[in-house]
This record gives structure tokens, C-alpha cells and sequence, in this order.
């Protein structure tokens, strides 16, 4: 066939690519959910454009303090369209998923104010900004405290546990939507409603933050339509759709988001400063096109759940299991199947396709890290990417994917790299 010619040109051999096709064959209807979940989040994303009236004028420039960016403001009346919320913050120099929820809890805890996670650790790059571990700046700097609270062992919250530790203290939780480099399932927008509304009868008046990064238009609710008072994310994951070069959101209350912006420009200047400079056209037009891009990532997901189930390894979600995000997590057990699962991807890319990664100590991690992303966007996870750090129990993270057909081909390289180096056998 010539598309398999096509395949072999890119180093996929038979054998590879026959197993490939005989786990797709067995996804057409999983594929076709994915599909109607992905028609009717392009159609909120529409909705949401119309009614705000974006017109070509809001993709103009502006420079300096940014001052009546109707591009901007528009931007982030959007955003609070889709995801139902008060207002949102929009902005490039919210530089990453850290940085942007770094400025919504910054924003809104004072000294004396503690921070509460239920789901237990957040994702390794938080630990420094709270204090789990010691760092010039953090929240333990300014005398906020935190605690956490374990997850059972299926997974799921320890209701009682979260009652006794919630206190005259506690001014924030902080939930984490997405698995982070844990093997723990992702939480669905019902779980998370559930909680939220579990803890408010508790404490009404307590901030809940959800961290939605590889979470949005995976279902056809978010967070905020669930009683979250604020979500936030990155704009080279999910809701950028690709093409966002930099940025985060933090949507929610009016209150909260203008607490987040005092931090994150100055107090009295908040949402009103920040210019746009050009990025505008690719945020909007990344945002039209996400539903459809993260339905693709959502696909080599599934694919790759199914594949490396059939071979024996534990996944996270399984290949039959509803999906609440785009990341797919596979344990190896050991290094080398971390690595060669890596290698393989970067393989696949259309950028730095020749570059071999090797694990190495990143800032913020307290394990090497091994990431292959041959992105157009540096560092982008809605792109095919994989990562993981190089400990026990020796996961891989598997996420992006532009197309479905490159999150295919992502995964079946990948899998070429582990039979090349005898760790599987097909």
C-alpha cells in the first residue's frame, strides 16, 4: 500500500506499523465520541466569538502600557464566555501554567492565609513557588502556610480527611485537575463539582481554584460551569490550540481575577495595562481551533493507551476508561523504556526531528527529566510531547498532537525505538 511505503520512508517497519493498525481498527466508535464532544465545544468556542463581536480590528498591535487594547479586552470577555465566568485574565506575560497559577495564589492568599490541596502533591514546579521545597520568593516566604490532604488509594478524595483539615485558616484549595507526574487518575469536571460543593458547605466563603491545564474542551463542562471561582491555565497547551507563541489565563470571579491582576502588573493598575504586541491574531485564532486539536490529542491518547496496554504495561487511564485530559501516562519500570519511549517521539517531530534527548536536571524538578518535544512552540504540550523524570517507578507522560495522524505516528516511532532496542516484543 502506498501509505505504508510512506510510513517505511519515515523508519516504521511492517511489523510495527501491522500492530498499529489492528489496535486502531477496535477505536472508531471511541473516535467518534471524541469527535462529538469536539463539534460541540467548536461550536461553544463560536458562540462565545460572535456574541463578543470579535472583528479584525482586535488583532491589531499595541505597545508600550497597552492602555484600551480592544484586542485584549475583547480576548478575555471571550474566554469568559467559553468557560462561563465573570471575567478572565488573558495575557502574554503570564509565561506558563506555573507562572499563571503562581499569580492566582499569590494574588489572593495573604500572611496568615492557608493553602489547602486535596489531591495531595501538585505538580513538581508548585512545590517551589508554596515552599514544599525551600525557594527565594515563595508563598512559606510570606507566612502563608499550607497543608495536604492524601488521595484514597483508588484514587478518589478523602472527604472526611478534608473536613478536619479545613480550618479558621484555610483561604484557598487548590485542586489539580490533570495527574501531573503521578500515576493517579485524572478527576472529571462532575468529581471536581462534587468537591467543590463538598468543601463550600463547609467553608462558603473559601477560594476554590482549579489548576485546568490538559484539561479544557476534553469535556463539554469545565470547572467554572461547577462551582470553581477560579480556573487557570497555559496558552501553549490546550486552549492556545497550537498556535498562542506564550501566555495563561486565570478565568473566574471578578473579585479573584482582579486580585490575580494587581499581582501580576501592580496594585492599581491590574487588568488595565499589558499590551498585546501582535500576539492577538494567534491567540484567537488558536482558541477557534482548539476543540478540534485537542479532539487529535485525545485520539493518539486513546491509540496509545490501548497500544501499550495490549503489550502488558500499566496505563493510566486504561484503554476503556473515560478521559478527563490529554495525557497519557505509561510505566515501564525501568529508565531505558522512559527513554527509548522519548526518543521515539522526538523522532517523530516535524522540528529537531535529528536530535537525540537525554534525561537531564531541569529547574524546578528534583529528578533529571527526560522531555521530547520537537515543537514549532517551545515547550508546548499541545504539541506531541512526551516527558517524564527519571525515578521509580519510571512513568512516561505522552501528550499533544496537532493532528491525529501525527499523534499516530508519534506513537507508533515510539514503539519502533522500544523494539529496536529489544524492550518489547510485538
Amino acid at each position: 500500500m502506498e501509505i505504508d511505503t510512506m510510513y517505511e520512508k519515515l523508519g516504521i517497519s511492517q511489523a510495527v506499523l501491522n500492530f498499529g493498525k489492528k489496535i486502531e481498527a477496535k477505536l472508531k466508535d471511541r473516535f467518534d465520541r471524541i469527535d462529538e464532544n469536539a463539534e460541540y465545544n467548536q461550536m461553544k468556542v463560536l458562540k462565545a466569538m460572535q456574541d463578543n463581536r470579535v472583528s479584525d480590528i482586535h488583532f491589531a498591535a499595541t505597545t508600550g502600557y497597552g492602555y484600551n487594547d480592544l484586542g485584549r479586552d475583547t480576548l478575555e470577555a471571550v474566554y469568559a464566555s467559553v468557560f462561563h465566568t465573570e471575567t478572565a485574565l488573558v495575557r502574554p506575560n503570564l509565561i506558563s501554567g506555573t507562572h499563571a497559577l503562581s499569580v492566582a495564589l499569590s494574588g489572593n492568599l495573604r500572611p496568615g492565609d492557608e493553602l489547602l490541596s486535596p489531591a495531595g502533591k501538585p505538580y513538581d514546579t508548585l512545590e517551589e513557588v508554596i515552599g514544599i521545597r525551600e525557594s527565594t520568593g515563595s508563598l512559606k516566604e510570606y507566612g502563608i502556610s499550607y497543608r495536604q490532604v492524601e488521595l484514597l488509594s483508588d484514587g478518589t478524595f478523602d472527604y472526611d480527611a478534608i473536613k478536619k483539615a479545613i480550618n479558621e485558616k484555610t483561604r484557598l484549595i487548590t485542586i489539580q485537575r490533570s495527574k501531573g507526574y503521578d500515576t493517579r487518575p485524572t478527576f472529571s469536571v462532575t468529581q471536581i463539582g462534587e468537591l467543590i460543593s463538598f468543601v463550600k458547605n463547609i467553608k462558603p466563603d473559601v477560594i476554590c481554584m482549579v489548576d485546568n491545564c490538559y484539561g479544557e474542551f476534553v469535556e463539554r463542562m469545565e470547572p467554572s460551569d461547577v462551582g470553581a471561582d477560579m480556573i487557570v491555565g497555559s496558552l501553549i497547551k490546550n486552549p492556545g490550540g497550537g498556535l498562542a507563541p506564550i501566555g495563561g489565563y486565570i478565568a473566574g470571579k471578578k473579585e479573584c481575577i482582579d486580585r490575580a491582576s494587581y499581582r501580576l502588573t501592580a496594585p492599581g493598575l491590574g487588568k488595565e495595562v499589558g499590551a498585546s504586541l501582535g500576539l492577538n491574531q494567534s491567540f484567537y485564532q488558536g482558541l477557534f481551533l482548539s476543540p478540534t486539536v485537542v479532539a487529535s490529542a485525545l485520539k493518539g491518547a486513546v491509540f496509545a493507551a490501548n497500544v501499550y496496554e495490549k503489550l502488558g504495561f500499566d496505563v493510566v487511564p486504561n484503554g476503556k476508561e473515560s478521559r478527563h485530559d490529554i495525557i497519557q501516562a505509561v510505566t515501564f519500570g525501568t529508565a531505558e523504556g522512559v527513554i527509548a519511549f522519548c526518543q521515539g517521539i522526538q523522532a517523530a517531530a516535524p522540528v529537531d526531528s535529528f536530535v537525540s534527548p537525554e534525561p537531564w536536571d531541569m529547574p524546578g524538578y528534583d529528578a533529571p527529566v527526560i522531555m521530547a518535544a520537537g515543537a514549532f512552540v517551545q515547550g508546548s504540550s499541545i504539541e506531541l510531547s512526551a516527558d517524564g523524570p527519571i525515578k521509580p517507578p519510571y512513568a512516561v507522560y505522552f501528550q499533544g498532537g496537532l493532528t491525529w495522524y501525527h499523534a499516530k505516528l508519534g506513537i507508533l516511532m515510539s514503539l519502533q525505538k522500544l523494539f529496536e532496542s529489544g524492550l518489547i516484543d510485538l
